[in-house]
Formats: C-alpha cells, sequence, structure tokens
C-alpha cells in the first residue's frame, strides 16, 4: 500500500537554518478507515474472516476513532459492526456515533462503571447473551493483530531517518513503530493522556507479545523517549492555544491535524524545535496517525470552525 509523504521546512531560530519534517500521511489511507485504525483492523478483520464471524463487536468512547472506522470498514467488507459505547445514550446523535450508524453500525451502551470492566468474563459473557455471537475487537483494535499491522507503518526507505515521531493513547502504535526501528534510530512519543508515563508499560507488554526476551524489549526500549508535556490537561483536553496552532499550521502548510492526537504531537514538536532538541542534520519523520472524523465533534463542541 502507497502511502503519501508531505515534506515542511521549519525555522531553527534564522533563515538560513531549517529543519526539515517529512510526514507521513497514514491519513490519506483512506477516507473513512485511514490513519493507524486502518493498520489494527486489518489483521483483525482477516482474522474474523477465518474464524467465520459475520459480525465484529468493539469498544470505544462517543467520539471514538476506531469505532467510526470499524463502522466504516463493516460496511466496505461486509461485516455486521455492533459498537459498545462508553456511557449514556445522547440524542441527537454527535457526528462520529451519527456517522457510524449510517454505515450500519448498532450501538450498544454501558454505563462507565460496568465499562471499566469490559474486559471481565462476565461483561463477555453478558454481551454475547444480548447480541449473539461476534468477532471482538478491543478498544482501539490494540492486540496481537493491531501490533502487526502497525508493524508495517514504517518501510525499508524510512532507515534514513533519525527521528521517528508519533501520538500514543494505548502503545500499541508506537510498540509497532519501535518494533521495526533501525540502531540508529530513536522514537518519540507524544501520549495524548494526562501522566502519560504509562505508556511506556503499555508498549513493553505488545512488544511482549512479539518476543518476551528481557534483553530484546531492553534494546528496543533505550531507542524510545516519551514526551509527556504536550497533553494540554488531558485526553480530549485541548485549549484555545491548541486550537490557534492547528488553524496556524494548517494556513502554513495545508495539513489538517486532529485535535486530540496529532495536532498534539505536532505543537509539541514545533515547541522542541523552538527549544533547539533537534539539529540540521537530524532526519524526521513524523507519523499523522488520522483521527480527523473527530474535528466536527470538536467544532461542535467549543462551538467554532478549526478550519475553512
Amino acid at each position: 500500500m502507497e502511502v503519501a509523504t508531505s515534506t515542511v521546512e521549519i525555522p531553527l531560530g534564522s533563515q538560513y537554518n531549517i529543519i526539515q519534517i517529512d510526514i507521513r500521511r497514514e491519513d490519506l489511507i483512506h477516507p473513512t478507515i485511514g490513519g493507524n485504525k486502518w493498520r489494527k483492523l486489518k489483521y483483525n478483520l482477516e482474522q474474523a474472516k477465518l474464524r467465520g464471524n459475520s459480525t465484529i463487536l468493539t469498544f470505544g468512547g462517543a467520539y471514538s476513532n476506531h469505532i467510526s472506522a470499524t463502522a466504516a470498514a463493516g460496511k466496505l467488507y461486509g461485516f455486521e459492526t455492533i459498537g459498545v459505547i462508553r456511557g449514556e445514550e445522547h440524542l441527537p446523535l454527535n457526528p462520529t456515533l451519527s456517522n457510524a450508524v449510517s454505515w450500519g453500525m448498532k450501538l450498544h451502551y454501558l454505563d462507565r462503571s460496568t465499562y471499566k470492566e469490559k474486559d471481565s468474563f462476565e461483561v463477555k459473557e453478558q454481551l454475547c447473551d444480548q447480541l449473539g455471537a461476534f468477532y471482538m475487537i478491543p478498544e482501539g483494535g490494540s492486540n496481537y493483530y493491531g501490533l502487526n499491522g502497525c508493524m508495517e507503518i514504517l518501510t525499508k526507505e524510512d532507515e534514513q531517518y533519525t527521528h521517528i515521531l508519533c501520538p500514543a493513547g494505548t502503545g500499541c502504535t508506537a510498540a509497532g513503530i519501535a518494533l521495526m526501528l533501525k540502531p540508529h534510530q530513536k522514537l518519540l512519543v507524544f501520549p495524548a493522556l494526562k501522566g502519560g508515563a504509562f505508556i511506556k508499560d503499555e508498549m513493553i507488554r505488545f512488544i511482549h507479545m512479539i518476543d518476551a526476551d528481557q534483553e530484546f524489549v531492553e534494546d528496543i526500549m533505550s531507542r524510545v523517549e516519551l514526551v509527556t508535556d504536550y497533553h494540554f490537561g488531558g485526553y480530549a483536553k485541548i485549549s484555545p492555544e491548541l486550537i490557534e496552532f492547528l488553524g496556524e499550521f494548517y494556513n502554513a502548510h495545508h495539513i489538517k491535524w486532529d485535535a486530540i492526537y496529532n495536532g498534539k504531537m505536532a505543537y509539541g514538536l514545533l515547541d522542541l524545535i523552538k527549544k533547539g532538541r533537534f539539529s540540521q542534520k537530524d532526519k524526521l519523520l513524523v507519523i499523522h496517525t488520522g483521527g480527523l472524523q473527530g474535528i466536527e465533534g470538536i467544532e461542535q463542541r467549543i462551538g467554532e470552525k478549526i478550519y475553512p
């Protein structure tokens, strides 16, 4: 699969000192199933088909990129889909859930306390009794098959880069990328959640799915750096400063970022550049993991347009 790469040039302090940033446009893989959500769904859908399942069940919040992508993938590949949504139903549906329903997804709501136990045998059995047989994909698509899909993000041509950058929610995408790093490369991971240091443990958990050797895991993680200062208050929290940045970046480079994951990473990257974190000899590849479907919901929430 060919994925486009966009290049932008960012000043390092004078008109003669610039740093080149290449942006891997995973968001352009597919108009409704783009980014790392396609990577995580790819082998899960293959497994569902191999196991003879016609229904996919998965989990997410009311604005979940994964819920949206799973619904779109179900329509495209002929699966029935069920989205188990955290919290109570709110009508009218927000743009994310409205689109999911239009693509044929059935919504099933769990109160927040039950949702926290969604991985337990009891909740899974209850869902099976209520909804029938299904192939279950975990929240965010983050499992062994999702990890294998994310391991395909980097290509041989990407060996030229010194630094790879990606946002993180569960750590699955970051782990997939980390597994494919070359010895000279460093991965900068930008957690979208406050207190994002836990992403390290999650990445290790995913890497253990591929190889449990401790030296192997330590070698990989020695090339990973968590950048935890750009969460803007926590998951799904935004600020006028972030919204202004997104608009300015779009006006300058004609690239849209979502406000939950990638926009925070992009803001953090430019701030690190201003602080002298990189030099002209560094070659940076930024992984744009998609999530643009959520923009309409954010705009609805804040009552203003982010992009023209």
